[in-house]
């Protein structure tokens, strides 16, 4: 296909498939498709419905998976949120669900991706703690756009982050007590919150308190110029930045950044684009 975008995005997440295409920095499309505990062949429909009829070559397709990749980057190892991806051969059901194997793909993890989008999009400097909050926890450190990693290609597992808050104790969904994905994971907020959480949080809740210890943890640990929330929750939770950004700041550790900026994503799409930017380099 003669006009077939340059790059591809697919970010699979907890509950839908998220696809854009780009020229260069030109957003030409985006979609999304919804899914509830998909397998391969549900995954694989899913990408193949959002492409809906742009199936071609793609010079290059950017790929973000949630969970623990292998070594060679070929399949997850470990994935709690969408435990169907496990195994499966990455590049095996990009090919099919796009109708033929891209010249290059990429492969990353979704915090990764939207911290390259965040970063590129808004030409930051320094380094960039984005802290990915939707079905679970991810994080990404970017230093002038180049991630930093620990373990596999996380800087940590920061949704794993002992952050117990006095008076609401509980075990995470990895078995960890006090683990911030445990408080503010999409499936604990809909236990405790029900339907648009975001909307009741207040800056006094369980969740908002144990986000604001992760970030201090944070602070102590990458030193970050910039801190942004990013996936289906961080990015609607704009409201509460003034008052999240106190909590963190009250006897913050004197080694933090003076200056440090909070903010909030402004896209579903950023893991997406952010795939599709990577894919390109």
């Amino acid at each position: 296909m003669t006009d077939s975008p340059s790059a591809l995005g697919i970010d699979i997440g907890g509950t839908s498939v998220k696809v854009v295409a780009l020229r260069g920095d030109a957003l030409l499309w985006s979609a999304r498709r919804r899914y509830r505990m998909p397998g391969r062949t549900e995954l694989t429909l899913a990408v193949q419905s959002a492409i809906n009829g742009r199936e071609g070559r793609f010079n290059s397709v950017g790929l973000c998976v949630p969970g623990l990749l292998d070594e060679q980057k070929e399949r997850v190892e470990l994935s709690v949120n969408v435990p169907g991806l496990v195994g499966v051969p990455l590049a095996e059901m990009i090919a099919q669900a796009v109708g033929g194997a891209p010249a290059r793909l990429r492969i990353t993890n979704d915090s990764i991706a939207s911290g390259y989008d965040i970063y590129a999009s808004r030409k930051l400097t320094g380094r960039l703690l984005v802290l990915a909050l939707g079905t679970g926890v991810g994080a990404a450190v970017l230093d002038e756009g180049v991630p930093l990693t620990v373990d596999n290609e996380s800087p940590g597992h920061i949704g794993q982050f002992d952050v117990s808050v006095e008076g609401a104790p509980l075990i995470g969904p990895d078995g960890g007590a006090g683990s911030l994905e445990g408080y503010i994971g999409a499936e604990a907020l809909r236990q405790n919150y029900g339907a648009d959480p975001a909307s009741k949080l207040q800056p006094d809740h369980p969740p908002i308190k144990a986000l604001a210890r992760a970030v201090r943890i944070c602070h102590a640990i990458y030193r970050p110029h910039h801190v942004v929330l990013a996936g289906g929750l961080g990015i609607r939770l704009g409201h509460l930045l003034p008052e999240l950004k106190l909590l963190i700041e009250t006897h913050l550790t004197s080694i933090a950044r003076p200056g440090w900026t909070l903010a909030a994503g402004d896209s579903d799409f950023h893991a997406a684009r952010g795939a599709a930017r990577m894919a390109e380099k």
